[in-house]
C-alpha cells in the first residue's frame, strides 16, 4: 500500500508539472511601441513565434505582454510582439547562465523570490541574446521546476561601463589663481553648495538601488522565511493540494476495498443466522413436551450437535456468528474511517487550488 501511495502521488506531481511555462500566446490586442520597441507598418507591432525569438536578426526586438482580464474566458494571457530596437541604453541586459534562452521566452518571469504565482512581470523584451526589463536588474524565473536568477551580463555591462567612462566629461580644475574669500563673503558660500551638488547622480542612483535591493530582499526574507523555504507561497500551496489529491485518491481506493470486505463478513454472518434460527425452532419443537423445557432448551443448546453441512453444537455456531459480526464491525469502521480522510483531503485540496 506504502509503495501505491508513493507511485500514486509521484503520477499527479508529473501531471501538474510546469505550472510556469506559458503554452500559447491566444491575446487578440494590438502590439503597440515604445521607447523601447518601434512599430515598422501601420503604427502597429505584429506578432511573432515563439521558436523564432532565439533566432532575432540584429536591430529587431521582440516584447512579450501579459494580458490580465478577471472577466474574460482566461483571466490572464500572453502575446509576443515584433519590432525594430529602440533605446535600451536604460535598461540593463539580463542572462540566465545555463538556461536554453527559448525556456526565458515561455516561462513566467518574476522581480523576486516570494512573489505570489499571478504577479509575474507583465512586459519583458527579448533580442534574442538578453532579456531586458525595465526597472529591474535582476529577476527570477522557474526553468524545469528548478527556480534560476538572471543577473546582468557582465560582459556586456562591461563594454558599456568603458564607453560611458570614454565619453564622461573630465572634471574641472579649479585655477590656484582664483581668489579667496572670506566665511562673511555670500558668493563664496554659493561656490560651496555648488560644488557640493556637483557629484556623479548616476553612481549615487546605482549605489542607491543598490542599497534598495538589499533592503527589500533582506525585507522578504524576514518576512516570509517559511515561503523562502520551499520556493514562493503558491508553489508550497500547489503541491500541498497534489499531495492532499493523492491523499483523498488513496483514502477512497483502501475505503473500497474496507466495504467489500464487510460485505463478505455480513454474508457469512447472515449464512449463519439462517441456520441458527432453524435450529432453535427445532430445539423449541423438540422441548415443548418435556417436564422442564427451558432446561431441555440450555441442554440441547450447550451439549447437542446439529449436522448441516458440518458438526457443531449452538454454542458453537454462536460463537462463529459473533466472530463474522466483529469483522464486519471492523471493516465498517475502516470504512468510515478512510472515507472520512479522502472527503477531508478532497475538500482541502479544492481549497488549496482554488486559492
Amino acid at each position: 500500500m506504502k509503495r501505491f501511495f508513493v507511485a500514486l502521488c509521484l503520477s499527479i506531481a508529473t501531471a501538474f508539472a510546469g505550472s510556469y511555462d506559458i503554452t500559447e500566446f491566444t491575446a487578440t490586442d494590438a502590439g503597440s511601441p515604445d521607447n523601447y520597441i518601434t512599430a515598422e507598418f501601420g503604427g502597429q507591432l505584429k506578432t511573432a513565434p515563439a521558436d523564432e525569438v532565439s533566432s532575432l536578426q540584429d536591430g529587431r526586438l521582440v516584447v512579450r505582454q501579459k494580458f490580465t482580464d478577471p472577466f474574460g474566458e482566461s483571466p490572464t494571457a500572453y502575446q509576443l510582439y515584433q519590432g525594430g530596437k529602440g533605446d535600451l541604453s536604460s535598461m540593463v541586459p539580463l542572462v540566465a547562465e545555463g538556461v536554453d534562452y527559448s525556456k526565458l521566452v515561455t516561462t513566467r518571469i518574476y522581480a523576486r523570490r516570494g512573489m505570489p504565482f499571478d504577479d509575474d512581470i507583465e512586459k519583458i523584451y527579448f533580442d534574442g541574446k538578453a532579456v531586458y526589463i525595465p526597472g529591474y536588474k535582476t529577476a527570477i524565473a522557474f526553468i524545469d521546476g528548478e527556480m534560476v536568477q538572471l543577473k546582468a551580463d557582465e560582459s556586456a555591462a562591461a563594454s558599456s561601463s568603458d564607453d560611458e567612462e570614454d565619453e564622461s566629461p573630465k572634471p574641472a580644475v579649479a585655477s590656484s589663481q582664483e581668489e579667496e574669500c572670506d566665511e562673511y563673503d555670500p558668493d563664496c558660500e554659493d561656490e560651496d553648495e555648488d560644488e557640493d551638488e556637483d557629484v556623479d547622480v548616476e553612481g549615487d542612483l546605482d549605489e542607491s538601488n543598490a542599497r534598495a535591493d538589499a533592503r527589500d530582499y533582506a525585507i522578504s526574507d524576514a518576512s516570509e522565511n517559511a515561503t523562502d523555504r520551499f520556493g514562493i507561497a503558491d508553489e508550497v500551496r500547489f503541491w500541498t493540494a497534489v499531495g492532499l489529491s493523492a491523499l483523498a485518491v488513496t483514502g477512497a481506493v483502501i475505503g473500497v476495498l474496507q466495504q467489500s470486505e464487510a460485505n463478505k463478513a455480513k454474508d457469512a454472518y447472515d449464512a449463519l443466522d439462517g441456520i441458527h434460527s432453524s435450529i432453535m425452532a427445532g430445539i423449541t419443537t423438540a422441548c415443548a413436551n418435556d417436564k422442564e423445557p427451558a432446561a431441555c432448551e440450555v441442554a440441547l443448546k450447550q451439549y447437542a450437535d446439529f449436522t448441516t453441512t458440518e458438526k457443531y453444537s449452538v454454542a458453537d455456531l454462536e460463537a462463529r456468528m459473533q466472530t463474522n459480526k466483529n469483522t464486519q464491525d471492523s471493516y465498517t469502521f475502516a470504512r468510515n474511517l478512510w472515507f472520512g480522510v479522502t472527503a477531508v483531503s478532497l475538500t482541502a485540496a479544492i481549497v488549496l487550488f482554488v486559492w
